[in-house]
């Protein structure tokens, strides 16, 4: 392998040749419990304690990779299964990111690994069982993100996105301090869009780079501690570390949507996921309870054809004004509201506020990551090594019904 130097003294140490995300393969060919180490070390036994460092879905959901102390492993979400693990006597992983379903892993060694730091990003091929690129920084790595044309690296204070095809740095981002990683990526293949901490408290930067465009939303008063976009980048939506309010916005003009109320108190958001036909948002905190609000917002046209759904960049630049829409789905219910929010304006703003549509409690001494499953379910992974599938009522909401628990691993750790 050939070593390049970056802009920052990091290194970059790709293949001969190239990565082509287009020769990917996947996982579902892959047998349940099969394990082995991508260094051909003995696997270690199913006794030994294991502790879960870090839980993240793929980028449909269909899929979550657990970091552990001996490794990393990964679960199919329906029907649920471990689709296979990998164990390395030199340690575990704290940052495991996927591709969708396909052999291509984006892995961060945890500090007790000897082999891989936490200041290394490792590009592991599952079908060749080893590493065929690697990232290595001064400061320990926050997060990794995925697309199939880039790889987006996190530290504290910058963020750097490479050329999947030959690791080459395309962009550098400086960012306020970033301790949690925020950064969240679109995943369509005619938007390329990327959402981060700016470098003002409460201020979120949103980079189209297929319109060669920035822009700047003042999202919170507060420190930013949670956010995601939709498939195709045109929503974010994001929650502050008071943890009290989430809002919905326009990444094209910054436009504010709506705004929701999880809770009075401070909480700490675990997480937050748009539906993929974005009627839906779900909220996890510290607090115990799953959150599903009703979303009074859609991207013009699709309903009339998929064609029309999906817009290109341009089209989308000369319409921004007119290309999303608010309004009141008739197929779902509304979130409800107070009975005092006829005098909006005169009350507190507490008093108009939306509150969730459906509601699912869960231990308060655990975090989890909520997102979306087929037909009206909610998926969960805690850092308690347990996995929750419930229901809600499109049109009633209400408390929402357990479908399903599965506890995929024994432990009383947490991620960091």
């Amino acid at each position: 392998m050939t070593t390049l130097s970056s802009p920052n003294s990091s290194t970059v140490s790709p293949p001969r040749g190239t990565i082509s995300p287009a020769a990917f393969g996947t996982y579902e060919s892959a047998m349940p419990g099969d394990s082995h180490s991508g260094h051909s070390e003995p696997a270690i036994s199913d006794n030994d304690e294991t502790e879960l460092h870090f839980v993240s879905w793929n980028q449909d959901y269909s899929c979550f990779a657990a970091g552990t102390s001996r490794g990393f492993r990964v679960y199919n979400c329906d029907p649920f299964k471990e689709t296979f693990r990998r164990d390395l006597k030199s340690g575990g992983f704290g940052i495991v990111e996927m591709l969708f379903r396909c052999n291509i892993l984006a892995l961060v060694g945890a500090k007790a690994n000897t082999q891989y730091p936490p200041n290394k990003v490792i590009i592991w091929d599952d079908h060749q069982s080893r590493c065929i690129g690697e990232f290595s920084f001064r400061s320990e790595v926050r997060a990794v993100k995925l697309r199939r044309d880039c790889i987006v690296v996190v530290l504290e204070h910058k963020i750097y996105v490479y050329n999947f095809m030959d690791l080459k740095l395309l962009h550098q981002i400086e960012t306020v301090f970033n301790p949690r990683g925020l950064c969240c990526l679109s995943h369509q293949l005619n938007t390329s869009v990327l959402a981060c901490p700016g470098l003002r408290r409460g201020q979120i930067r949103v980079e189209h780079f297929g319109l060669n465009m920035t822009k700047l939303i003042k999202a919170h008063d507060s420190q930013i501690a949670c956010l995601t976009l939709t498939i195709d980048g045109l929503l974010l939506a994001t929650a502050s570390t008071r943890g009290t309010l989430i809002r919905l916005f326009n990444t094209i003009d910054g436009t504010q949507l709506q705004e929701v109320r999880r809770g009075v108190d401070r909480a700490d958001i675990c997480s937050i996921a748009l539906s993929p036909n974005v009627q839906w948002l779900v909220v996890s905190s510290d607090k115990g309870t799953i959150h599903v609000y009703s979303l009074r917002v859609r991207v013009v046209g699709e309903d009339a054809s998929a064609d029309a759904a999906v817009r290109t960049p341009t089209l989308l630049c000369q319409n921004s004004s007119a290309s999303l829409d608010a309004l009141v789905s008739p197929s779902t219910g509304a979130n409800p509201g107070s009975s005092l929010s006829f005098m909006k304006g005169v009350l507190p703003k507490y008093f108009s506020s939306e509150w969730s549509f459906a509601q699912f409690h869960l231990p308060e001494c655990t975090q989890y990551i909520a997102a979306f499953g087929s037909q009206n379910t909610i998926i969960t992974a805690g850092t308690d090594g347990s996995f929750y599938r419930c229901s809600f009522d499109p049109v009633n909401g209400g408390e929402m019904v357990q479908r399903e628990y599965v506890r995929f691993l024994k432990t009383e750790s947490r991620p960091r």
